[in-house]
């Protein structure tokens, strides 16, 4: 048996990819199967690219020991030990593994010593299980040791096995002999930012869908599930060809590729839905391609958002994760706002605030820097210390941006901050937001009053005041489903809440609790309104049926 050369990705023929999964499935390589064989603490440790737990977990000799030192923790493996977990001819002819002594030469071309004591194999790339929403046993296929980014740093040089934590760019042969990659072309993983992006989308049968910047292409994966046709672009090689590799482990259709920048290779096409997670960081150059857009600020979510409406047809929408500036003298909602294009409603919600230094620090040591020379890391850091100053910028906030073509004269432009804990997936939540918006666009004041309106599921009423008052201070209505919101309504919009169950009109409620309050009924239907407008935008009061009667 030869080697195969380790100078390309594995390759994605239909036959072997479905022999592959069914080993992966037959020794429960799977997310829940890795819970159970590694314990919870070890298997939360493994999210944050720590080990050791995981090792001393797989110490054993099982199918599914073998799988996860392969591919979790990019250990050697021996040859009869890796066949007997997988179909080894066909993992070492597609480039799944790589052949080598213990030694870490690789092994001859010949197959001599195939086998034998010092034979053993070592995967080319990382597979790590992955959960579908609705119980499908996934895997997301990344380059070695990039499974998770952020704050943790990149600690797997690339095209290494040893866990050595050295910073290299640049490309060259590893330990094994395998081309490293450079860091700059690095293809990332399963990450927070990608599964809340697959978490806010909206899932609903479309007939197309545009994965713009896909990575490693989870995001195709889960489109897959709904869409008729996925497209994936990147303007990483790279990245393209694991998503491929993705989406054929997984078992998904085969996606259209396009390599490109932004909207440019799709250009003139339109789709139903649109999702990115760009590479969104604000950053003085472009060093690593799955992070930084080599353009100035934050212009590359502008031009992402900007450049969405011509792409999208009639009620689609596009979901993207982004950070924008907080420059100083200027509102950033009025920034982000500014982006949204015409015919566009928008939804923008901002999740978390950084200063130029926390977010400076969170980057340099994503990209290593920390672990490198101190006077290269201070110099770095002050180079991007000077970017910010030469824009104004006084910090960086990070959300989700979900824009649908309306094609309305006057669109809905909703931007708030909402850094409190959500219940994901809240894609139904997103499409119920501009369901919501559609009908106050449409309903004036006095069909307000004649509709119905019922109280949303999990909504609570809590009363705030000093123990054994007579009265509450004030009173809170609370969700517990979706974005978990609260805020505070006096006794009428509580009144009103309680009593909304679908059966009478909001006028005929507002007219019943003038009477107990002893108000004038006129007066309190002229000022109720606006009330009844919070409540709904924020999905506290789902309207119901057909208007009736006021």
């Amino acid at each position: 048996m030869g080697t195969v050369s380790t100078h390309r990705l594995p390759t994605t023929d239909p036959e072997r990819a479905e022999r592959l999964r069914a080993a992966l499935l037959a020794a429960d390589f799977t997310a829940d199967g890795l819970l159970d064989l590694l314990g919870a603490p070890a298997y939360a440790a493994l999210g944050r690219s720590e080990i050791v737990p995981a090792l001393r977990a797989t110490r054993g000799d099982s199918a599914l020991e073998t799988l996860v030192r392969l591919f979790l923790l990019q250990r050697p493996v021996t040859y009869g030990r890796a066949g007997a977990a997988l179909p080894i001819d066909d993992c070492l002819a597609d480039g799944w593994l790589v052949r080598t002594d213990e030694g870490g030469e690789a092994a001859s071309a010949d197959g001599a010593g195939a086998g034998g004591d010092r034979d053993v194999v070592r995967a080319s790339v990382d597979v790590r299980p992955y959960g579908g929403p609705d119980g499908e046993d996934w895997w997301i296929v990344s380059d070695l040791g990039c499974a998770v980014g952020g704050a943790g740093g990149i600690a797997v040089r690339p095209g290494a096995h040893s866990g050595s934590g050295t910073v290299d760019e640049g490309a060259g042969l590893s330990d094994t002999g395998q081309p490293r990659v450079g860091r700059a072309e690095l293809v990332l993983g399963v990450g927070g930012a990608s599964t809340t992006l697959a978490g806010i989308t909206v899932r609903e049968p479309v007939a197309r869908t545009l994965d713009l910047g896909t990575g490693s292409g989870i995001q195709a994966l889960h489109a897959a599930q709904h869409a008729t046709s996925v497209t994936v672009t990147d303007r990483n090689p790279r990245a393209l060809q694991f998503a491929r590799l993705t989406l054929a482990l997984s078992g998904a259709a085969v996606p259209e590729v396009r390599e490109g920048s932004l909207f440019e290779p799709v250009r003139g096409e339109t789709y139903d839905l649109i999702v990115s997670n760009p590479p969104f960081v604000i950053s003085p150059g472009a060093r690593f391609a799955y992070r930084d857009g080599g353009m100035g600020g934050d212009d590359l979510c502008r031009m992402l958002v900007e450049g969405a409406a011509e792409h999208l047809t009639n009620g689609g929408y596009c979901q993207l994760l982004a950070n924008w500036q907080h420059v100083d003298g200027e509102d950033w909602r009025d920034r982000v706002a500014g982006w949204v294009p015409h015919g566009c409603d928008a939804w923008i919600v901002q999740r978390e605030v950084q200063d130029v230094t926390q977010y400076a620090e969170l980057w340099l040591r994503d990209g290593g820097d920390h672990q490198g020379d101190p006077e290269a890391y201070a110099e770095r850091y002050d180079t991007w210390l000077d970017e910010f100053g030469a824009r104004k910028t006084k910090a960086v906030g990070f959300g989700w941006i979900t824009l649908r073509k309306s094609g309305a004269d006057s669109p809905s432009v909703t931007v708030e901050e909402w850094p409190h804990p959500v219940e994901q997936p809240l894609g139904a939540w997103v499409r119920a937001h501009f369901d919501r918006q559609d009908f106050l666009r449409a309903t004036d004041d006095a069909a307000l009053l004649a509709a119905r309106f019922r109280l949303a599921p999990e909504v609570v009423q809590e009363q705030v005041g000093l123990p054994g008052a007579e009265d509450p201070e004030h009173v809170v209505l609370r969700q517990n489903r979706g974005m978990r919101r609260a805020t505070k309504v006096d006794t009428v919009g509580a009144g009103f809440a309680g009593a909304c169950d679908g059966s009478l009109s909001a006028g005929r409620i507002v007219d019943a609790i003038a009477q107990l309050l002893g108000e004038d009924p006129v007066q309190l239907r002229d000022r109720t309104p606006e009330s009844i407008r919070l409540l709904v935008e924020q999905g506290f009061l789902e309207p119901v049926g057909d208007v009736g009667g006021a």
